[in-house]
């Protein structure tokens, strides 16, 4: 697929077939999500993909605030990939620094350089992926016992779409472009 034509066609998919993602394609999505950038080369964001379908279960139920449409999702996706993120790196010197006034805000820019270029690869494998970020991200992190200096960036549903999703009205280029 041309690079232009999956950023036009990829959609936010929440409805899954019954086919088992493989090991295989996570294994390719994830090695497309490595080669995001981020801050100074630094490659703070992590994977933990859950496939178990007790421990998805679990963080559908216990993990994302009672929010009924992430946990719908969550208990039919064939498998979770929890986005991390190392803390207090991207963004500051070695020394602890912030080089930045954004501060820890750089991490979850740099996570969301991830977590879009997994999504386009897995849509370009034909795989859908939905971002979620409602959840409790400290609960989240004990379900699949993350690291201390990691944290729960998001939540990413994937699989085989159940359906095609027709595409939503955009803004315009005018609406949304300012040269000076």
């Amino acid at each position: 697929m041309e690079t232009l034509e999956c950023i036009r066609t990829r959609r936010s998919i929440r409805k899954y077939a019954d086919t088992p993602v493989t090991k295989e394609e996570i294994h390719k999505v994830i090695e497309a999500a490595l080669h995001a950038p981020s801050w100074k080369n630094t490659q703070t964001s992590g994977y933990v993909v859950v496939m178990n379908q007790e421990k998805k279960n679990y963080i559908a139920d216990n993990c994302v605030l009672g929010f009924g449409k992430n946990q719908k999702i969550i208990h039919s996706a064939p498998a979770l990939i929890i986005l991390t993120t190392k803390n207090h790196i991207s963004g500051y010197e070695k020394d602890g620094t912030p080089t930045t006034d954004k501060n820890s805000h750089w991490e979850s820019f740099d996570a969301g350089i991830a977590a879009q270029t997994l999504c386009l690869a897995a849509h370009d494998l034909g795989l859908g992926t939905v971002i979620m970020g409602i959840n409790d991200d400290k609960k989240t992190a004990e379900a699949v016992n993350l690291p201390e200096g990691q944290s729960v960036s998001a939540l990413i549903a994937i699989g085989h779409p159940a359906s095609d999703v027709p595409s939503v009205k955009r803004k315009t280029l005018e609406e949304k472009l300012t040269i000076i």
